[in-house]
């Protein structure tokens, strides 16, 4: 009886009218869930999420993933989950977003997980509202494409490496195998995130005997046999649509990296001073943690200490343990892109890491929250989630921070004629597809005989801007659709004009597409 009493020591009862200790995590998770929900369908598509129901998703489940091999360079899951959906909701945009927005929301208590695991209640809660409210988590919650899902995916594997890293029981190691598999089934970046993972529970915990590693080695088989059968698909992908990659200058991309976690995917209008001011509070919570940190007395033993109100608090062996884990994982998968980029392996777009900004935000929790910081700790951690909170804010009531508004210039064109040509740039052939429907690319050296034609694209415009695309049409419109700009030019007559002329007369520098209704 003494021995059971001190193995299970009795808890204090929670006070009448005080609030669960899960609290925060609700709130957090509620919030997460107004900010991607509530504007789902405020931004049109752009050209990658209108392309996937044009081009990609199909009625048949075999015409699908025949689309994903020859159109797109991602794994199969995100789409397999997309075409379920647009069966059952259709293509429309909330209907396409809605997966992003769940798994966005579903990553905040993952985040809290990480947190827990890696440092105890102060870095959950920091690490939960962190994640709820950054800007660029936020962006692609509410975008139709796979970066969500991987952000989530690549969450659930880490929270579960750092459980089975504390304790390796089968139910763990089993829990990261399967997380770990579905996470590359997402995206091939998952990879660099996975492979310390795996490392670290191989050969660093060298406490443990043949019999963990053998468990270890185990559970590492599923994830190696999905890796190895991903081969033939990323080979017959070939990298398609990843060409523009490369003509990016390294540098631009490599200081979109930290804009973008930042600031957020469409902060750049906001200018470097919001930029440098959101980094000015993570740094000095950073330096103000390590330097609490470094000056602490250490503990002997890891663990937590049960402080007088009941809660754990960790100690600082855990604290740093935890920072070390997260700092692993965030360096590779962000470091690693860029050396492989180096050494011409390259397909470094910034976006490809939004994953790797988990283990990142991680490690800011960690160390914000860790006892020996505070109060400070704690109220800079609250800035910056609310700093964040603001910029996720600052997107719906700002145009100039959304994706392009193709869907208006859909509405513009929609009252034009019905024999008509329509030039744009790369990314508006897609969306103008999904919003006017019916239209199709004109094939090169063909000609079209219409009596409108329309002229769309984005600053900067060429100086033949506005200019008659051919002889016996004059201009009948401009118009300025949030940056989007339209000309709609009209001829008393039909007349025939060679789709060499509508090309070369796109209003921008940008790559041209000529677009017709299919019955021309």
């Amino acid at each position: 009886m003494s021995a059971a009493s001190h193995a299970a020591p009795p808890t204090t009862p929670r006070p009448a009218g005080t609030l669960p200790s899960w609290w925060p995590l609700a709130a957090l998770t509620l919030l997460a869930a107004a900010l991607r929900l509530s504007t789902l369908d405020l931004q049109s598509f752009w050209y990658d999420e209108a392309f996937t129901p044009v081009h990609v998703l199909h009625a048949s489940l075999s015409a699908t993933l025949r689309g994903v091999v020859h159109t797109e360079n991602s794994p199969p899951l995100w789409y397999l989950i997309e075409w379920a959906d647009s069966r059952v909701l259709g293509d429309g945009e909330v209907a396409l977003r809605l997966p992003s927005a769940l798994a966005g929301t579903a990553t905040v208590p993952v985040a809290w997980m990480i947190g827990r695991e890696l440092a105890g209640r102060r870095a959950a809660i920091l690490a939960a509202a962190l994640v709820a409210c950054n800007p660029l988590f936020v962006w692609y919650s509410q975008e139709a494409r796979v970066y969500a899902l991987f952000v989530l995916m690549a969450a659930l594997a880490m929270m579960f490496f750092a459980r089975a890293e504390r304790d390796p029981t089968r139910a763990n190691l089993a829990a990261f195998s399967l997380s770990a598999s579905l996470a590359l089934l997402t995206h091939y970046f998952a990879v660099f995130l996975l492979i310390p993972m795996a490392l670290w529970l191989l050969l660093a915990p060298h406490r443990r005997g043949s019999g963990d590693r053998r468990a270890v080695l185990a559970a590492l088989a599923a994830p190696t046999v999905v890796g190895l059968a991903l081969v033939p698909l990323i080979s017959a992908q070939g990298g398609l649509g990843t060409q523009w990659i490369g003509r990016l200058p390294l540098a631009h991309r490599l200081e979109a990296i930290p804009h973008y976690y930042l600031t957020g995917y469409s902060g750049a209008p906001l200018g470097h001073g919001v930029e440098l001011l959101v980094a000015l509070a993570i740094g000095a919570g950073l330096a103000l943690g390590l330097w609490r940190l470094s000056g602490a007395p250490a503990a002997p033993v890891a663990g937590t200490l049960r402080t007088a109100g009941g809660n754990a608090e960790p100690r600082r062996s855990q604290v740093e343990h935890g920072a070390l884990l997260a700092l692993l994982l965030a360096a590779s998968g962000i470091l690693a892109p860029v050396v492989l980029a180096a050494f011409g392996a390259d397909y470094l777009a910034p976006r490809n890491l939004v994953a790797a900004m988990v283990p990142l935000t991680a490690l800011i929790a960690v160390i914000l929250a860790a006892p020996a910081t505070g109060r400070t700790g704690a109220a800079l951690g609250g800035c910056i989630a609310l700093a964040f909170l603001a910029l996720s804010l600052d997107v719906n009531f700002s145009p100039r921070l959304q994706r392009g508004n193709w869907r208006e210039v859909a509405h513009v064109l929609r009252g034009g004629a019905p024999d008509r040509a329509i030039t744009t740039v790369q990314l508006g052939s897609a969306p103008l597809e999904y919003y006017v429907h019916g239209l199709r690319n004109l094939p090169r050296g063909r000609t079209v005989t219409v009596s409108e034609i329309d002229e769309t694209g984005y600053a900067p415009l060429r100086a033949s801007a506005g200019r008659a695309p051919a002889p016996g049409f004059h201009l009948l419109e401009r118009r300025n659709v949030d940056g989007l700009i339209v000309y709609r030019f009209v001829s008393s007559i039909p007349r025939t004009v060679a789709e060499a002329t509508l090309r070369r007369h796109v209003i921008t520098n940008a790559h041209p597409e000529v677009l017709v209704p299919a019955g021309l």
